[in-house]
This record gives structure tokens, C-alpha cells and sequence, in this order.
């Protein structure tokens, strides 16, 4: 393998983490063709970034190591039978994970038969579910591992949470409340059919396979559940169709099917112990009503107290006449994106508490979607983000999600071909057919619906872990996602390309900013020539909100086809020209040269 390789060529050349980082290079590397492959494929990245981090991922090839694929718990705490950690699990009274005295009664003891002093516990429930008491305290074990690592994730699970999180604070600026009022219920019937039809039919599935409902059948149905927003969300970023009307169906539809989905999800565990009234009905009630008042925020409050009140209190530049620390006073794009990140940091922790952070992402992008001008914030946010997001989604699919695929659980024929089933008809065939009301875009918008990433993942694998599912069960539902997660971006693209061209949006497709994942998307185009501004006369400043396009009108004859028009100063212009300027007192007109129109144009696209 690449880790014993470097270990036997470490001895050589002493103990360094150059192979360590000779590897990641190599990875990224490896990343980074599979994303230009996929662009010249006409295809989106993702699924080759996935493949690229499961071949060279620890489980395959190995040349990213295992230990920098789990977390730090992975390697402290081992849950097999007669370890310290499973004599901590069932010391620990805080939790209560194990009831003693119900497996005492059901004489399933164990190799703990002669245990004494019963005491109760998983919060008194009583139950004696497990085969055995040591069988308990293994699968508790695991529940407490995972709950560490869910906390503390190792590095490169991390940057990927990390960038799905700021790709969906970015896609909430997209979202359009004018147009949201005309898809808004549509959209929202879509999540409910695709949250409860792979439900449905992922139980009677299971249940066909021999599976008993409670819990197999209904854990399965709920991990099939879940849509995963980065993937839509991606895949309608590169084809640049967010301001449509069918893209905004499937970002709404999108973010209610993953609401639904939690509230599937903590009813789910809820069946698996004591009733939590608080996680399983309250807490989404709670996200819900806080998601309307910050939507009614986002357009009526926002917009006059940042526009009208915050920003006017900072200057279009800094003045670099200032001494000491007057000339640390921000300028309005610097305290923009400080209002953008307390506000991300701010919503998304309240949304934590009710369940997931990501609600919470996507409302704080909401809060500055109708801002003047438009789309300023995005391109301010953009413009410090691009490339650390770009890398993070990247990383996101190659190793949050491609790590995170069990390969020697998919190597039976029985899961293979029952979770074929259950990944052509519950994982597949239910989200597609969710839209049927959506019109033309019906087969786009079901096919946006079908995409799984980490949440269903880690539903299957928590379900796992609780017993409810078998390891059988396990890979058969793992098979079913992977179905998803590699057709579904192939035929989305494909159906997306043929809808944009059926109604004539290849133009309209092309000029809309999407969220920018791709650095294509964000990279210049064409050579880049840097421009001296200090050669122009009037110019006094090098950012577009300092320079006074009427005094460049005359600032240099060599710039002016024509005679020199008389001295010219916009309104409101903010930089008087440096050194006086250049002009003819006949006034005579004359036409822009080139430099001129390319300065006209960014300065008007950026303001």
C-alpha cells in the first residue's frame, strides 16, 4: 500500500511528513483532473470527485492514510466485547445506555451474568431489545463513538461540513421571493410527495425482503428520504439556472424535503428509546416559525436597516490620509461581509439546537437576498470565498462523502440485487415521479429531487448503530444510495440541457449568477493585463468606487478618439482627479475607446 511505502522510505530518509504531504498533493491533484475531465465530459464533477476519493481513498488504494480519514475517538475507543470502553458505557449513570435489571429478568446477561447491584438504565425504559447485554453495550458504544465524532470530525470531514455550509449560505442569496410566491406551494407539495413516497415504498420493500417493518422497513424509508441540497444545489450552479422559476422550485423544494426529512429522522430515534418531546415535535415547530419570521426579516426588516442604517455609516474606501487607528475603520464592503458571517454564525447556531445548522445557513443567506444593489452582497461574498469554497465542496465529495462509503459491505450478490430494487424503485423512481403538477419541468425538477449525499448516510449508519437495521439491511440501503448518487447527476444534467434548450434558456442560463462552485465560475477570462493607474493623470484612487469616470473622459488625449470634450465630473463623484485636468473648452464630443467601455461596463456590473 502507499502507507507502506512510505513507511519503508521514511527509514531511508529519516522521520518527515513530506510523503504525507507528497500524498495529499497527489490526491488533490487527482481531484482536480477529475474536475476538468468532468467539464470536458459535460458532466458534473461530483461523481468522478466521489469515484477518485473511493479508489485512492484508505479503504482502496491507500494513498490517503486511514489516520487522517477518521476521527481522533476512532482511535481511543474500541467497542469490542471486553474492552474498558464497553466497562465505561456501563458505569456511565449520566447517560444511562444499558438497563441491567430488564436483561437480568430476560436472562440475557451475558458474559455479565455475574454482574450485581442492577441498576436501570437507557432512561428507564426497561427494554431488552439486544441479544444480550454485552450486544448492548456494543452497539452503545458505537452510538457514543459516533455522537464524539459528530462533534469533534476529523480534518478533511470537517473542511467538506464547513464548505457544504457556506454553499448553501451562498445559494440563500440566489433565493427570489417574487418568484418564490409562484412556486412556493407547488414546490412545497413536491417535498411532501418526496419525503413520503420513498418512505412508503423503502418499508414495503423491506418488508418484501423478509425485513420486519419496525424497525428495518421504516429506518430504511427514512434514510432514503433525504435530498441532498449540496448536490442540487451544485448541479444547478453549473448550469446556471438558479433565477428560474423551476430552479427556485427545487431549492425550496429542496430545503422542505431536508426539513421533513429531519423530522423524519429524530421521530425515527425516537421510536429507538424514551420520547423526546422536545427533539421529535417541538424543536421543528420552533425551526419553522423562526424560518417565517426571518423570511418576513429578509424583505421588509434587512433590507432598511442595513442599507439605510449600517452601510451609510462606512465609506465607500478608506482614506489613506487617516493616521492611527482611524485607518482600521472599515469600508462598506468590509463591513458587508462581517454582517454576512456574524449573521451565518448567528442563525446557524440557533438552528443547531433545533436540529441541524444548515436550516440555519440557508435562512442567514435569505437576510441579505433583497438588498440594494441587486446581487451586490452575493458578488461581496464571492469575492472573498471563491476559491477556499470551491476546494471545500471539492474535498466535500472526494473524502466527506467517498470516505464515508463502506466498500466491503457492498460485496454481497443477495444486497446487490435487492438493493438494486430498492435503488431503482423507492430511491430513484419516487423522487422523480414527485413533480407531476410542475408542468414541462416536471421530469428536471424530479430528477434534481433524486440526488443523496451525507445525511442518508449517516441515517443508515446511525440506524446501524442503534440496531435498528441489520447489517443486511445496511448494505442493501447503501447499494440504493449509491444508485442515486451516481445516475442521478448523469440523467439531471442530460434532462436540464434538453429543457434549457426546449425553451429557449441557453442565453438567459449563461448571464445568471449562480452559486459558484466551479472556479471556472469565478476565474477571469482570457489573459489578465494589470493596468497602472498612476500613468492616467486623473486617476487618485485604484478601486472602481473611487474613480471618477467623467475625469477619465479627459484625463489622457491618447484615450479619446476624438478632440478633448471640456472638463467633465460625474455627480456624486467621490475622487477629484489628481493634477487638474485635461480638456478642450469647446466641449466637442468624441467616442470611448476600448479601456474606457471595459471600465464603464465592470464598474456599472459591480455597482
Amino acid at each position: 500500500s502507499a502507507g507502506g511505502c512510505a513507511s519503508g522510505l521514511s527509514a531511508m530518509g529519516g522521520a518527515s511528513s513530506f510523503y504525507s504531504i507528497l500524498s495529499f498533493a497527489c490526491f488533490y491533484i487527482a481531484i482536480w483532473l477529475a474536475a476538468k475531465a468532468s467539464k470536458l465530459a459535460g458532466v458534473s464533477s461530483m461523481v468522478l470527485e466521489i469515484t477518485t476519493g473511493l479508489v485512492l481513498g484508505p479503504q482502496v488504494a491507500g494513498l490517503i492514510p486511514k489516520e487522517y480519514s477518521v476521527c481522533e475517538w476512532e482511535k481511543k475507543i474500541s467497542c469490542t466485547t471486553g474492552s474498558p470502553d464497553l466497562e465505561r458505557i456501563a458505569a456511565d449513570a449520566e447517560h444511562e445506555w444499558c438497563d441491567v435489571g430488564a436483561y437480568a429478568a430476560a436472562g440475557k446477561l451475558g458474559s455479565y451474568a455475574n454482574a450485581t447491584a442492577p441498576r436501570r438504565l437507557g432512561g428507564g425504559s426497561g427494554d431488552a431489545r439486544y441479544g444480550d447485554y454485552d450486544e448492548c453495550l456494543r452497539k452503545s458504544c458505537d452510538i457514543d463513538l459516533g455522537n464524539r465524532c459528530q462533534n469533534t470530525p476529523n480534518i478533511l470531514t470537517m473542511i467538506g461540513h464547513t464548505g457544504v455550509a457556506m454553499m448553501i449560505f451562498e445559494s440563500g442569496m440566489h433565493f427570489d421571493f417574487e418568484k418564490a410566491k409562484v412556486v412556493g406551494v407547488p414546490a412545497c407539495c413536491v417535498a411532501v410527495l418526496g419525503t413520503i413516497l420513498p418512505l412508503i415504498v423503502g418499508t414495503l420493500l423491506m418488508m418484501a425482503f423478509g425485513k420486519a417493518m419496525n424497525p428495518d422497513g421504516i429506518s430504511a424509508g427514512t434514510a432514503l428520504a433525504p435530498t441532498s441540497v449540496g448536490i442540487a444545489l451544485r448541479l444547478l450552479g453549473e448550469a446556471g439556472v438558479l433565477q428560474e422559476n423551476f430552479g427556485q422550485a427545487i431549492i425550496t423544494a429542496a430545503f422542505v424535503d431536508d426539513i421533513l426529512s429531519l423530522v423524519l429522522f429524530n421521530v425515527l430515534f425516537s421510536l429507538s428509546g424514551e420520547f423526546d418531546l422536545f427533539k421529535t415535535v417541538l424543536a421543528p415547530i420552533i425551526g419553522v416559525t423562526f424560518m417565517l419570521i426571518a423570511m418576513a426579516g429578509a424583505v421588509k426588516f434587512w433590507p432598511k436597516v442595513i442599507d439605510q442604517m449600517i452601510l451609510p455609516q462606512a465609506p465607500d474606501a478608506r482614506d489613506a490620509s487617516l493616521q492611527g487607528w482611524r485607518r482600521l475603520r472599515l469600508e462598506k464592503d468590509e463591513l458587508l461581509f462581517l454582517l454576512q458571517i456574524v449573521m451565518l454564525v448567528a442563525y446557524s447556531m440557533i438552528t443547531h439546537l433545533l436540529g441541524t445548522h444548515l436550516w440555519g445557513c440557508f435562512i442567514a443567506g435569505m437576510s441579505f437576498a433583497c438588498l440594494s444593489p441587486p446581487h451586490h452582497a452575493h458578488h461581496v461574498w464571492v469575492k472573498q470565498t471563491k476559491r477556499m469554497t470551491t476546494w471545500m465542496i471539492r474535498i466535500f465529495f472526494s473524502c466527506t462523502v467517498a470516505f464515508s462509503i463502506p466498500v466491503t459491505k457492498l460485496i454481497s450478490i443477495t444486497a446487490f440485487w435487492k438493493g438494486s430494487i430498492l435503488g431503482v424503485f423507492a430511491c430513484i423512481l419516487t423522487k422523480v415521479c414527485c413533480a407531476p403538477w410542475m408542468g414541462p419541468a416536471k421530469w428536471v425538477i424530479g430528477w434534481a429531487m433524486v440526488g443523496r449525499a451525507e445525511f442518508a448516510y449517516l441515517i443508515a449508519q446511525m440506524a446501524l448503530s442503534s440496531n435498528m437495521m441489520d447489517e443486511e439491511s445496511f448494505s442493501i440501503v447503501i447499494w440504493a444510495l449509491l444508485y442515486a448518487t451516481i445516475f442521478a447527476p448523469f440523467v439531471f444534467r442530460w434532462l436540464l440541457d434538453r429543457y434549457i434548450k426546449e425553451q429557449g434558456l441557453e442565453g438567459r442560463a449563461g448571464e445568471e449568477a449562480g452559486p459558484l462552485h466551479d472556479e471556472e465560475a469565478h476565474a477571469e477570462k482570457g489573459p489578465r493585463k494589470r493596468v497602472d493607474f498612476a500613468e492616467l493623470e486623473s486617476s487618485a484612487a485604484l478601486g472602481l468606487d473611487g474613480i471618477d469616470v467623467g475625469a477619465l473622459e479627459t484625463a489622457d488625449p491618447k484615450l479619446w478618439r476624438g478632440a478633448p470634450p471640456e472638463p467633465a465630473v460625474m455627480a456624486g463623484a467621490k475622487v477629484e482627479p489628481r493634477g487638474g485636468t485635461v480638456g478642450s473648452p469647446d466641449g466637442r464630443s468624441g467616442s470611448w475607446d476600448g479601456f474606457l467601455c471595459c471600465l464603464l461596463f465592470k464598474k456599472a456590473v459591480l455597482q
